[in-house]
């Protein structure tokens, strides 16, 4: 078992994109803070013990004492990341309540690379993410939804927005592994698929423009009230 590593100064442990303070303790909580903050810029299949290391300028055995694997690591991750979901105000309608939340929650995926890929791996166990799920049956269950129903309601939102957010991230990797901005890359597949013989593809060209370039921000909320539509209908 590695030596836990003692230094003389305590400071709180700082919260992604800040600067990490000299002679902090080496625990579990830096050691996953130091990850998530590796993570806004690189993907997570390059985010081993041995790099997370050497970003805290330690020996990658000394990690092993507070993180025993990357299993545990995926998990602290997943955790950390739900922290950072904000609850809406509770005394909104449910609707506007559940829109804010997944508004919350695509804006934390988005500003991890991999959160996605994190939070679909691992199970929600954590204090944090049972919270997250105790706030979504409860609005659904006082906004009147049959508890057998309730489960499956509050998976569906959650998979929408999980599907929203990696295929967001997607486009915008894609764009920057071709070193082009997302409008020139929607620029490019507009003019691919105006190319395209009319006689076969017809509909595909003439929505083009709105399919290649679009707001994603209008889609998002259009389909989450594209669902919250049909929970409604289901409750008649």
């Amino acid at each position: 078992m590695a030596r836990r590593r003692i230094y003389p100064t305590s400071e709180s442990i700082p919260l992604a994109g800040q600067q990490e303070p000299l002679h902090t303790p080496l625990d579990r909580d830096r050691i996953i803070n130091i990850a998530l903050e590796l993570l806004q810029s690189e993907s997570l299949a390059n985010i081993s013990m041995r790099r997370i290391a050497d970003a805290l300028g330690v020996k990658a055995a000394a990690l092993y004492y507070h993180v025993k694997d990357k299993e545990q690591l995926l998990h602290g991750l997943a955790e950390q990341i739900s922290k950072q979901i904000p609850f809406p105000d509770a005394s909104l309608a449910w609707r506007e309540q559940l829109a804010q939340w997944a508004s919350n929650f695509r804006h934390t995926l988005n500003q991890y690379r991999d959160a996605v890929t994190i939070m679909g791996a691992t199970i929600a166990g954590s204090p944090s993410r049972l919270a997250h799920i105790e706030y979504l049956y409860r609005v659904l269950s006082q906004a009147g939804f049959l508890d057998a129903h309730v489960p499956w309601l509050a998976a569906m939102i959650k998979n929408f927005i999980m599907g929203f957010a990696d295929e967001e991230r997607r486009l915008q990797s894609r764009a920057s592994d071709k070193g082009e901005t997302m409008e020139a890359m929607s620029a490019t597949y507009a003019d691919r698929f105006q190319s395209l013989p009319q006689d076969q593809y017809p509909h595909v060209i003439r929505l083009a423009a709105i399919t290649t370039a679009p707001d994603l921000d209008a889609e998002f909320a259009f389909g989450l009230n594209v669902l919250f539509d049909g929970f409604e209908a289901s409750r008649q």
